[in-house]
């Protein structure tokens, strides 16, 4: 789609009509950035994981035997594609069981998924102060780490079928 011929204004317009058609279809639940609400519809439906309400605290599905997933998602978009997930809060409190985490692309496609245990989790994250919260780098070196799953391919087929 060439959208280089599109005043400012048009580009808003067609992205706030591409939102309100995600919302339509549920793939976005708000029109905030679509990148994670996207990561949560990929991941629920590849694992058949019940997706939390919004007033969730901590994760935002779980599975059939209850095990919580905090979902993160990053779409890496310039050349040093940064991968710093958004915030995670209160994790001395243990608030999630694992931690599912995608990489996309610039243009949305699955680069890397993983399921990381919050143990693992909590021995890579740096605290900011500034956000009192925790960071945390999705880096090439997490897919070696006992305990965490690639899913990758199930991303990508669940991908493939929306």
């Amino acid at each position: 789609m060439d959208v280089t011929h599109l005043t400012p204004l048009e580009l808003l317009r067609a992205h706030g009509a591409i939102l309100d058609e995600l919302r339509r279809r549920e793939i976005v639940r708000s029109t905030n950035s679509p990148i994670s609400d996207y990561a949560e519809v990929l991941f629920c439906r590849a694992f058949g994981w019940a997706r939390e309400g919004n007033s969730a605290s901590g994760f935002d599905a779980t599975d059939a035997a209850g095990l919580r997933y905090q979902i993160k998602a990053r779409r890496m978009t310039d050349a040093l594609g940064s991968r710093q997930l958004s915030a995670l809060r209160n994790l001395a409190t243990n608030p999630f069981d694992q931690l599912a985490a995608v990489l996309f692309t610039s243009d949305f496609s699955v680069h890397r998924a993983a399921l990381i245990p919050i143990a693992v989790v909590a021995t890579r994250v740096r605290h900011s102060s500034h956000t009192n919260s925790d960071i945390f780098r999705l880096t090439d070196d997490v897919w070696g780490i006992t305990g965490v799953i690639d899913v990758t391919e199930q991303l990508r087929a669940v991908a493939n079928t929306i």
